[in-house]
């Protein structure tokens, strides 16, 4: 067996927190109705609506491209579009699924340090009524986004503003919700259905859990179709006890936010160590667990076989390095000596 040890590849690439593995073990007790009307999902569901309000709409899905999928299906129709980062995770990472499934146009707005800006925004916004045009339908930001930068609950209300005042929805991609509740030190609704998000794909297996999220409407006249539409994307899980179930782990004890204080915590922690080596310049503000840096083309093979990790940009040598849930300090300093010895030997 093939077994990798820790890296700085993705937080993707961790186990299992224990305590969510423990879950699942307990969910697999005897038999539950499917499909959602299980105990257990009925129970994790209470646990969002403690969170978000009580008539949030809460579906639960195997993964983000899912939730994704599912939450701008629900927002448009094909002649629509949907506004987002060049960078963002529904752009380059989904393999045009949210264009093949909901028959939309996505438009970009070029990215600074992650974030799209409402004056930005605006340039995108015309055509309204024009048949030969795709009418702008969603704003869809990631928090945190793909740079590992964080929206404030300021900017985040500056786009909702900004699209509601056309009357566009917004969506957020939060598949690292936990590392920016963390980093904003707020609650969830706080900078997310408070600051004006329509629709929410709600992340957790990139904090701990093995598998599933959570798609949350905030708008009642939103929900009537999504459970055909989850049925359609082939989202629709039997035995959903066994995704609800994790999220029961996740919240108990502030679970969630424990495993994202750590993961960006060693973030810095590594930021911390790199800054002053020569040869290392640090690419975008580090205010999550992502850290992206510039490194000589040189080192980056022999440190890939040591420890793997993604190159980000390969025109500009920029790699990035994530910490889970489970780095610890040692893992870090060990990192940065391995980073030092290959400056040296290859520089």
């Amino acid at each position: 067996m093939n077994k990798m040890g820790k890296g700085f590849a993705s937080d993707n690439n961790s186990g299992v927190h224990p305590l969510i593995m423990q879950s699942l073990i307990s969910a697999n007790q005897g038999h539950e109705v499917g499909y959602g009307e299980d105990s257990i999902t009925k129970q994790a569901v209470a646990e969002f609506k403690k969170k978000f309000g009580e008539d949030t709409g809460v579906f639960f899905v195997f993964n983000g491209t899912g939730a994704n999928v599912i939450a701008l299906s629900c927002l448009v129709n094909s002649y629509h579009s949907v506004i987002c980062s060049d960078i963002a995770h529904i752009y380059v990472d989904e393999c045009g699924a949210p264009e093949k499934q909901t028959g939309s146009k996505l438009i970009i707005v070029k990215n600074k340090n992650g974030k799209i800006e409402p004056e930005e925004i605006e340039k995108k916004l015309s055509g309204f009524g024009v048949q030969h045009h795709s009418q702008p339908g969603v704003i869809s930001i990631s928090q945190v986004t793909e740079l590992g930068t964080v929206y404030t609950v300021e900017e985040i209300r500056a786009i909702t503003d900004l699209a509601h005042s056309y009357g566009l929805y917004v969506h957020m991609d939060g598949a690292r919700l936990a590392n920016a509740a963390v980093a904003l030190n707020l609650p969830f609704k706080t900078f997310t259905r408070d600051a004006g998000i329509d629709v929410l794909s709600f992340g957790g297996t990139k904090n701990g859990m093995m598998m599933g999220e959570a798609v949350l409407f905030f708008q009642s006249d939103l929900i009537k179709n999504v459970k055909y539409i989850r049925k359609q994307t082939t989202q629709l899980f039997s035995k959903m006890r066994f995704i609800s179930a994790q999220f029961l782990a996740y919240f108990e004890n502030d679970l969630w936010k424990k495993n994202a204080e750590n993961s960006n915590k060693m973030a810095k922690l590594l930021e911390k160590e790199l800054a002053h080596l020569k040869g290392i310049k640090i690419a975008y503000p580090v205010e999550s667990n992502g850290v992206f840096a510039i490194i000589p083309k040189s080192i980056i093979p022999e440190l890939q076989e040591k420890s793997f990790f993604y190159v980000w940009d390969e025109n500009t040598s920029t790699v990035r390095w994530m910490p889970s849930f489970d780095t610890k300090e040692e893992d870090i300093h060990n990192f940065v000596k391995i980073i030092k010895e290959s400056l040296k030997s290859k520089v």
